[in-house]
């Protein structure tokens, strides 16, 4: 399936933007930096160079490989010696480029950074059209563990379509038997996650990154105005409770009681912290590619 040009347009400023965002955090985070401020800071950049976010910055520290975005107006701030994954996913009329960028800034796992980054490069080289989904996750793992680490055998690359953050096809970040070819026409994102942990995540219970699923029949008057609300500004991409309260302004146990039963009607969905065992580290690399007309193009 050719791309028409515009469409192809889209998904390189997405790219561009995408990029600029990147650079931009990988300059202004530091040890002590309010992370809501810069999540809001970072999404309004986006904003503010033609895009949208295509769902909330994430800042997954640690043994948190992701999912972590701050709270309203929360306190949380970036510690000392932590390994962030910067995780951005920007739209320009619903066109997704999706990537990542771990930063040590313990001084102590670069060689865990470096072997996520390779991974991707490798990952990168052996995704052609007609490649198979899970040799492109045995060329992932290989470099992983070659480099003394464990892929995240649970987590996985994804396609992005128009409004679809994470769509066919999966790309494993280990060998499988999956052969299911890449095709031209689709978009994929990258995202080897190295550890020197189990390999395997869990949920967590914090949740701050939602999605709208179906609009229900809900009781509460609160939960109809809240589904309201999200149909109406949310109604295909993830969206952090920050954005609904800085909009919405609700009073917090009402919000948080109209979360609750629209979780509960599976109105909303939410995307629970994922962490690797206690005192694991996680870093992760990510890049978007496009294969259109027999060629790859990087996004970013």
């Amino acid at each position: 399936m050719v791309l028409e040009k515009d469409i192809v347009a889209k998904y390189k400023k997405a790219g561009e933007i995408t990029k600029e965002c990147q650079e931009l955090a990988v300059k202004k985070l530091k040890v002590g930096t309010n992370l809501y401020d810069f999540c809001e800071g970072l999404e309004a950049a986006i904003v503010k160079k033609g895009g949208q976010p295509a769902f909330p910055i994430n800042l997954s520290s640690n043994h948190v490989a992701a999912h972590y975005t701050p709270g309203f107006e929360s306190k949380d701030a970036l510690e000392e010696n932590a390994v962030v994954k910067v995780d951005i996913g920007v739209h320009v009329d619903g066109y997704i480029a999706d990537s990542a960028v771990t930063l040590d800034f313990s001084g102590k796992h670069g060689k865990m950074v470096k072997a996520s980054a390779d991974a991707l490069e490798r990952a990168i080289e052996t995704a052609k059209e007609g490649a198979a989904v899970g040799m492109i996750g045995g060329e992932i793992e290989k470099v992983i563990r070659d480099a003394g680490f464990k892929p995240i055998a649970n987590l996985s690359g994804h396609g992005v379509g128009e409004y679809d953050a994470h769509t066919d096809p999966t790309i494993p970040n280990v060998g499988s038997k999956d052969s299911r070819l890449i095709e031209d026409g689709m978009a994929i994102a990258i995202e080897p996650f190295a550890t020197n942990g189990k390999g395997f995540v869990r949920e967590g219970t914090q949740a701050e990154i939602f999605q709208l699923l179906e609009k229900r029949p809900v009781r509460s008057m609160e939960a109809r105005r809240l589904l309201d609300f999200l149909d109406e500004n949310y109604s295909k991409l993830p969206f952090a409770e920050r954005w609904v309260q800085r909009e919405l302004k609700m009073g917090e146990f009402a919000r948080k009681v109209a979360f609750r039963e629209l979780i509960g009607r599976k109105c909303i969905m939410a995307f629970p912290l994922l962490k690797e065992e206690d005192g694991a580290i996680v870093a992760q690399a990510e890049t978007t590619l496009l294969f259109n007309e027999g060629k790859v193009i990087r996004l970013l």
